[in-house]
């Protein structure tokens, strides 16, 4: 397995023993999103992240099903600002043209099977009827979808924040986008082992072995690995209000990882 690190000034991806990663971030200030790697840490985004998918057109991501992900965790806090997580996902919101070589990639609604914590001031669920915040069994599954979709959509955020035209676009998404989700209620900051059986029509996630949740809002497509810990957060919410940006912490912040293990049977 081809694993990329790659963090925010301040920040670290290491190796602290064999078979194990540590993702940790610094502490600062809130502030506004910038890139990865802008100068300094104070009030700027800070991430560390390990993935497989660099440079990878979409159609080139490593996983389909069926496959089984499996893996050891444990976070410095309960609680902590911004989001945490690891599973697979399409990586939805990249957008590069493929200028000096890169790989040309557009944005795309949301395929994803992944255990993704989100603090409170996160909200990115489509349905009313799902858990939101904490820490999150969750799914996302988008098909049929046409190319240009996406983009329309991201040009036309800024008009989501007029009154009834934030909950409109949610309805529309909501045609568009699948998803399931279920809260994990056991303790993050102790070691769990987490597993994610995916297959085709079907995605089952357990945590120490125990059934978090089953659903056939499973994810379409070739999908990437992500690990990653952040102090970001974004929101779009039941009254169609739409809002992001970097949430402070006190302290430095860390995910550990073990035992990584994809197995296509």
């Amino acid at each position: 397995m081809n694993l990329t690190p790659k963090h925010s000034p301040g920040a670290a991806v290491t190796r602290p023993a064999p078979g194990a990663w540590r993702l940790e971030i610094p502490a600062g200030p809130a502030g506004s999103a910038g890139p990865a790697g802008s100068a300094g840490s104070a009030g700027k985004y800070r991430l560390a992240q390990l993935d497989d998918y660099t440079n990878l057109d979409r159609r080139r991501f490593p996983w389909q099903p069926p496959l089984q992900f499996c893996l050891r965790a444990r976070v410095s806090a309960s609680g902590l600002p911004g989001t945490w997580g690891f599973g697979l996902w399409n990586d939805p919101f990249s957008l590069s043209l493929g200028l000096g070589g890169g790989v040309r990639r557009l944005p795309a609604l949301p395929n994803a099977v992944w255990f993704f914590y989100a603090s409170p001031a996160n909200y990115l669920s489509l349905r009313e009827d799902l858990p939101a915040q904490g820490l999150l069994a969750a799914t996302f599954q988008s098909r049929g979808t046409p190319a240009v979709l996406p983009g329309l959509a991201a040009l036309g955020a800024p008009v989501l924040g007029l009154p009834g035209v934030g909950r409109l676009g949610r309805r529309i998404l909501r045609q568009w986008v699948r998803q399931d989700a279920a809260l994990v209620t056991s303790d993050p900051t102790a070691w769990h082992s987490y597993t994610i059986r995916w297959d085709p029509g079907s995605v089952r996630l357990l945590v120490d072995g125990d059934l978090i949740l089953e659903t056939a809002a499973a994810p379409v497509g070739r999908l990437g690995l992500v690990i990653w810990i952040d102090n970001q957060f974004a929101a779009f919410r039941p009254d169609g209000r739409l809002n992001f940006g970097i949430e402070p912490n006190q302290a430095p912040a860390w995910l550990e990882i073990a035992d990584l293990a994809l197995t296509c049977p």
